[in-house]
């Protein structure tokens, strides 16, 4: 007689056991045999060996600099990658080289060696960043991404340049410094958003009234500020002004809120 065997873990063992199997294999005229076959561990993936080249850390010489400096054109074009990796590889001495292409007459070359500076983590670029950041002149994406990199890479020296930005003409470079505020986790920041609650155009007023919330975390009365009028977050920004008042002193920054999900 023909037995049908089916292989399966020893789970079907505990599906059969538990009366299921009738309905299972209803209807099967040869009797069913579970076979549980033992496990075996996948092999151990092997480590695969490190062989990045870290980057440099040594002062550049003179020659390497001026090296460095023939790469800015570079920065734009096929082979913008290959130049931003050299920096990378070159490391924080050659900062001094890299912001000279902030001034670069091609925004490309200025976009990229923003981006350059934050592949490298280039802190000692951080004035440089910022001074482009405040510069009126700037195209506005140049300034938002300056801005956006000097922040994560120091965000304490940042909060003079958010306040720049704060009065520009240009609403998007206004509403990219309420935005990034967010992120700045100091004191200095708050009284440079409460006046921007009041600006003409409301997504900047909403960007900086969500910023003030994740800064401080102050809950204020409610009201309707998605449907408001310029009018309206003048008046409601009446009570940002006296909670600043009374409590600038004493006011600690909280600690920013850490996910539910566990690591």
């Amino acid at each position: 007689m023909n037995r049908r065997i089916v292989t399966a873990v020893g789970v079907c063992v505990l599906v059969l056991g538990a009366g299921l199997s009738a309905d299972l294999w209803a209807g099967e005229k040869n009797p069913v045999v579970l076979v549980q076959i033992p496990y075996e561990a996948p092999p151990k993936q092997q480590e695969v060996p490190d062989v990045s080249v870290p980057p440099n850390t040594n002062p550049l010489t003179p020659e390497e600099m001026t090296r460095a400096e023939a790469l800015l054109p570079l920065l734009e074009g096929k082979q913008e990658f290959w130049a931003m990796g050299e920096f990378v590889h070159l490391g924080e001495p050659s900062v001094p080289a890299l912001v000279k292409g902030l001034t670069m007459p091609s925004p490309r070359i200025r976009y990229n060696t923003i981006e350059t500076l934050s592949m490298m983590k280039g802190v000692s670029g951080v004035p440089a960043l910022l001074q482009a950041a405040k510069d009126p002149n700037e195209l506005p994406r140049v300034r938002e991404h300056a801005l956006r990199v000097a922040i994560r890479l120091d965000a304490a020296k940042t909060p003079e340049a958010i306040e720049v930005m704060s009065k520009d003409q240009n609403p998007s470079v206004r509403k990219a410094a309420a935005f990034e505020s967010r992120y700045v986790r100091l004191k200095a920041v708050i009284p440079t958003l409460i006046p921007m609650i009041t600006d003409d155009e409301r997504f900047v007023a909403m960007s900086a009234l969500h910023s003030l919330w994740i800064v401080t975390r102050h809950e204020t009365e409610f009201h309707d500020w998605d449907t408001s009028t310029k009018q309206d977050r003048q008046a409601w920004a009446s009570e940002w002004v006296e909670w600043w008042a009374s409590n600038k002193e004493a006011f600690e920054i909280p600690e920013p809120r850490r996910s539910g999900r566990s690591s």
